[in-house]
């Protein structure tokens, strides 16, 4: 999709983040009276409070509740990773602020107010509506002042990253030399020794078995495992224990309109004529009469639109799709064409449309009517979400009074199953590094589980907070110490893998062989050639990132040419090169749009290059038994 619908999309998400996602934005009063509660790092001397970092956690998954719907599944956002990235995000924004701030940012009271009047989620009839802003706050229990303080936050951290999106620069001999390799092509041959024709040549000596055991066997050890089982106490299993009357679920429809149902989208097609930033009257009225001429030919075969765009959109994220640019609402697109796109009728073909990327022509192919459901529809979500948030103010409570049972009636867990109207749950084989579910692979629970007086008296663990808002406590029925496997045990399974490696080495020497007799120029009558292709760094046709590069490297002054590799997956890659496939001239218009594009890949490198220098710069520790 073309720059301006990825520029106006991140204005629109940041704006119904700062509404949805609290955390992203830790700079206001509400974060700064947090103490007390613990935390999950330090950032150059200031703590991340846990509270805080639970509140991330809470807030990323209702981001995605809200956009997955009844395919969400809590268990796939439990992972270290979401963790750990959650984590990262509230400690980046640490680091940013201070170099803000360090280098002398500010962001004036006018710079808020006009970003607040042109952000499009607080506009009706393309005017700001103050009634509508409020209402969007009060909706997510927010007031204008946090609120705004927010915004001048994100406004102040942009700031400091403008300095690298502003001025990314490609030099034009780059940017062509780049250009033409990803467009250049070569037809090959490949074949592809496979290891596995080799396994039933090779057999590994006595002496090479216990060898490799001798070597790897801390590789055999089983460690220590355990049976147990569990209860859960969470803030929904909790909340599913609640009744809610058809008078609250009906009152929290009528005055909650705005959570509910899908707005209008449109999807469409576009061909784009790009022109440059500062080009001339002369450069601006040339691509003007060639989408001009563009609309003759689109009018002449309106069914041709997607070839007609292949062959001459600017655009090259949407050019390859027959300039698809899929489903859109208002406010992700610059205002000129959404008006357009918003007026048309389904198939209509549009005049030409101009925006500051050049000239449109456009193809409106779809459209999905506002969506605004009955209170059937949504009445069990809305159930759910008042459930919540009658239990969620008494939780801590709850908490408690179950860390109490399970530690004051420690040996058996029924007791508290009763009370919390809670199962028992009974796991599989678990150990100290992994577990599943994977509600039980928590480093905390699992030192807990395997600590001498759960092991020794049967004891409950305490009642260990896993992810927000759940509580978990275990118990063991089941206990083996760590033991060693010996060699007859182990023994097929290294033979295997010791033919495995010996098949692999075989048939890379034989690769490597058949790869000198050719590049010597001699006839090798046992390669079997599949099928010519064509691959570029664009469109590898299934080569590994190795067999490709090769084939780039490889002279090409006399044709055929070999060359080969050694394949990841095992075995090796023999590549005949048959013949270049230059690619066609360039015009300026597309090769400008294509400087663009790799700009924005060397602002990224730079961006990402300097936030890991800024980690090292600053003192940054993370308690990694907190999260």
């Amino acid at each position: 999709m073309f720059d301006f619908v990825n520029r106006k999309k991140r204005v629109v998400q940041v704006f119904m983040g700062l509404l949805i996602l609290p955390f992203l934005f830790w700079g206001v009063e509400s974060y700064r009276t947090m103490g007390g509660e613990g935390y999950v790092a330090v950032v150059d001397g200031e703590e991340i409070p846990r509270r805080e970092y639970e509140q991330a956690l809470r807030d990323h998954h209702e981001r995605m509740r809200a956009m997955l719907g009844a395919n969400f599944d809590s268990a796939m956002l439990d992972t270290f990773e979401v963790r750990n990235s959650v984590l990262e995000r509230l400690i980046q924004q640490r680091l940013l602020h201070r170099e803000a701030v360090s280098n002398g940012f500010t962001v004036l009271d006018s710079q808020v107010i006009k970003t607040l009047r042109e952000a499009p989620a607080f506009q009706k009839d393309s005017k700001f509506s103050k009634q509508q802003y409020e209402e969007l706050l009060r909706n997510q229990g927010l007031t204008p002042a946090v609120f705004e303080s927010r915004v001048r936050q994100e406004l102040l951290l942009q700031q400091l990253l403008d300095g690298y999106s502003d001025n990314a620069f490609a030099p034009k001999a780059v940017a062509e030399k780049v250009h033409y390799l990803t467009e250049v092509k070569r037809e090959i041959n490949q074949s592809q020794i496979a290891p596995e024709q080799f396994l039933s040549q090779v057999t590994p000596e006595e002496s090479d078995i216990t060898s490799y055991y001798d070597q790897h066997r801390a590789d055999f050890d089983l460690p220590e495992r355990a049976r147990v089982e569990y209860l859960v106490l969470s803030l929904d299993a909790v909340a599913k224990n609640e009744t809610v009357s058809d008078e609250a679920i009906n009152t929290y429809f009528s005055e909650h309109q705005n959570e509910f149902g899908k707005a209008e989208e449109r999807k469409a097609s576009h061909v784009l004529i790009s022109i440059a930033a500062d080009a001339t009257d002369d450069e601006k009225r040339a691509a003007k009469e060639k989408a001009e001429s563009i609309l003759e030919k689109i009018k002449q075969n309106p069914e041709q639109f997607a070839e007609i765009a292949k062959q001459d959109s600017d655009d090259p994220g949407s050019s390859m799709r027959g300039g698809d640019l899929g489903f859109f609402g208002r406010g992700a697109m610059v205002k000129a064409f959404e008006d357009k796109i918003f007026s048309m009728q389904l198939d209509e073909v549009s005049d030409i449309v101009e925006t500051n990327f050049g000239f449109h022509v456009i193809k409106l192919t779809a459209i999905k009517e506002e969506k605004r459901p009955d209170l059937e529809e949504v009445r069990e979500q809305i159930a759910n979400k008042l459930k919540l948030e009658m239990v969620s103010n008494i939780f801590g409570e709850i908490a408690e009074d179950f860390s109490n049972i399970v530690y004051e009636q420690g040996d058996n867990l029924q007791a508290a199953a009763e009370k919390f109207e809670l199962s028992t749950q009974e796991s599989d084989w678990i150990t100290r590094d992994k577990a599943e579910p994977s509600i039980l692979a928590n480093e905390k629970l699992l030192s807990a589980i395997f600590s001498a007086d759960a092991i020794s008296n049967h004891r409950n663990t305490e009642a260990v907070e896993v992810k927000p808002d759940t509580f978990v406590s275990a118990r063991i029925l089941e206990h083996k110490p760590a033991t060693t496997q010996s060699l007859e045990v182990v023994r097929e399974q290294i033979v295997g893998k010791l033919r495995k490696q010996m098949a692999e080495a075989k048939a890379v020497e034989e690769g490597q062989a058949k790869l000198v007799r050719l590049q010597a120029g001699e006839e090798v009558s046992d390669v079997t050639w599949d099928e010519a292709k064509q691959i570029s760094y664009m469109q590898p046709q299934g080569l590994d990132h190795e067999t490709l590069r090769a084939v780039f490297r490889a002279k090409t002054n006399a044709l055929p040419v070999y060359t080969g590799a050694i394949n990841p997956k095992g075995g090796f890659n023999l590549i005949r090169i048959n013949k270049i496939v230059e690619s066609e001239s360039v015009d300026k218009t597309k090769l400008d749009s294509f400087t663009k594009q790799l700009q924005q890949m060397i602002t990224q490198e730079e961006v990402s290059s300097y936030l890991a220098a800024l980690r090292q710069r600053y003192d940054v520790k993370v308690k990694q038994d907190s999260f």
